[in-house]
């Protein structure tokens, strides 16, 4: 079995990120498990972790009163999902549920935030990462709500 250190270090996300960063975000994990339509987070509630998959998949969804619930994006394997924990007031913005059997390390938040105040290279390499899955989010829901929306318009 495999230590939380050497899964993330093994993570894309992670994988060239210094060894002692690696050991700073471990300390922060712990193993979690969802079932098939289990809830991974909902809107409004507290954001105090981020997940880093490892098995399965997680479906990133946003509820409108006409549309209901829209899959913005599904994450697999090897991704990162949730980035609200980094913003005050830490509240999710999207739902997350599990579309399958799924495995992940869970990171505190506040722990992490703790980590990178205390250190700016390593808060600033962090940072960088996570830009980059708000950038792709930002555009997955772009493009999903330009779907949603055009049905039905007529042009």
């Amino acid at each position: 079995m495999q230590t939380i250190e050497a899964v993330l270090a093994e993570h894309p996300f992670f994988r060239d990120l210094e060894p002692q960063w690696v050991e700073l975000v471990a300390g922060c994990g712990r193993i979690v498990h969802f079932r098939p339509g289990e809830d991974v987070f909902r809107e409004g509630e507290p954001a105090d972790r981020f997940y880093v998959l490892r098995h399965g998949s997680v479906a990133v969804q946003i509820y409108g009163p006409a549309t209901g619930g829209v899959t913005i994006e599904t994450a697999h394997d090897g991704d990162v999902l949730g980035w609200s924990w980094l913003f005050p007031p830490y509240r999710w913005t999207f739902d997350a549920r599990a579309v399958i059997d799924t495995s992940a390390i869970a990171l505190d938040g506040t722990c992490l935030r703790g980590k990178c105040d205390a250190d700016p290279a390593f808060g600033y390499a962090m940072m960088k990462r996570f830009a980059e899955i708000m950038q792709r989010r930002l555009l997955a829901t772009r493009l999903r709500l330009l779907d949603v929306y055009s049905h039905g318009v007529p042009r």
